[in-house]
């Protein structure tokens, strides 16, 4: 088990040199860190949404790698699991906009026929984006008292990732694909945030895992934040979080990614049964990454702060395995 320290007063990432602040260390039930990066080469700065609704899984992203900034707007079919891929590669991430807190203020990001828009507000997000054949109008209110994962991973004071991991949102609007209006409804229909702002080592692998169902979501991380004493592993009831601090342990087919995953650490034992693997792999000699994105449901449990099993059977959501050259 971990030993985090929880933030509760607004901090900075960055000290004035550009290396990380000792007091923004910990991980937060809300924003609070300001992304004050400085320098060149190394920051990170991304938005993005995924959301699922009973007929589709939308993927949004929005990023400036400082050399490239890499746009893309995804959406899965459900039923027949035709996939549309839209990717905007900018040199030098020119025209990226993105605020230093989450949640507030503007992202935006244009190129390659791509165009995102998230305006963020107290009360919610709107997140619009066109791409060739798909055009994305979506609100995501931000409901009393909701709470979201906030986390500082250190590897060193030069190297060390902010991220929000904001799960279970609720989302309404519209997806349109080439004509076709397709309804979102709140009702039946959930958004998840990752906000990113960091200076990252070359080469880095990850897990990532988010599901969401009527009053509970898990969001589960590995391999980059194994032994720096973070982790970015959380249980939301009713919109509460309950932090997990272990590091947690992945197992699942890199041959066959459609088969089960497992993730089980101290407090938590999650399968997850996928139906559909998206692959996306960029290559641009010093950007690279391939990602394997399962979209599927989740089945287990996981314990609250008070040490109750939390039964997990029905989300929905994905887990994924990230190799990056960036």
């Amino acid at each position: 088990m971990t030993h985090e320290r929880e933030i509760t007063e607004p901090v900075d990432l960055c000290l004035p040199d550009g290396r990380l602040n000792p007091a923004a260390v910990g991980w937060s039930r809300r924003p609070l860190h300001r992304a004050n990066l400085r320098g060149w080469g190394r920051a990170k700065r991304w938005e993005y949404w995924g959301i699922v609704t009973p007929t589709h899984i939308v993927g949004i992203v929005a990023s400036s790698l400082d050399y490239a900034g890499v746009h893309g707007v995804y959406v899965l079919d459900r039923h027949t699991h035709v996939e549309i891929d839209r990717e905007a590669v900018v040199p030098f991430a020119r025209g990226t906009v993105f605020p230093p807190v989450s949640g507030t203020g503007r992202a935006r990001v244009r190129g390659g026929g791509l165009a995102v828009d998230i305006d963020q507000r107290p009360d919610g997000s709107t997140i619009r984006a066109v791409a060739p054949g798909v055009e994305i109008d979506l609100e995501v209110p931000l409901p009393p008292e909701h709470e979201s994962l906030g986390v500082v991973v250190p590897w060193s004071t030069r190297r060390f990732q902010y991220t929000v991991k904001d799960v279970g949102r609720p989302v309404r609007g519209t997806l349109r694909i080439d004509g076709t209006v397709h309804p979102v409804g709140e009702q039946d229909s959930f958004a998840v945030l990752d906000h990113g702002r960091g200076k990252w080592p070359y080469a880095m692998r990850w897990n990532w895992a988010a599901g969401s169902g009527p009053g509970r979501a898990i969001q589960l991380g590995g391999k980059w934040t194994d032994g720096t004493g973070s982790t970015e592993n959380a249980l939301f009831v009713d919109g509460r979080l309950h932090k997990i601090g272990a590091d947690l342990v992945w197992s699942y087919d890199r041959a066959d990614w459609l088969r089960p995953w497992r993730i089980v650490g101290d407090g938590v034992d999650v399968r997850f049964a996928p139906f559909h693997e998206r692959v996306a792999r960029t290559n641009l000699g010093v950007v690279a990454n391939e990602t394997h994105q399962c979209f599927g449901h989740f089945s287990g449990w996981a314990c609250t702060t008070d040490g109750d099993r939390v039964d997990l059977d029905g989300l929905a959501g994905w887990a994924e395995e990230a190799q990056n050259r960036w």
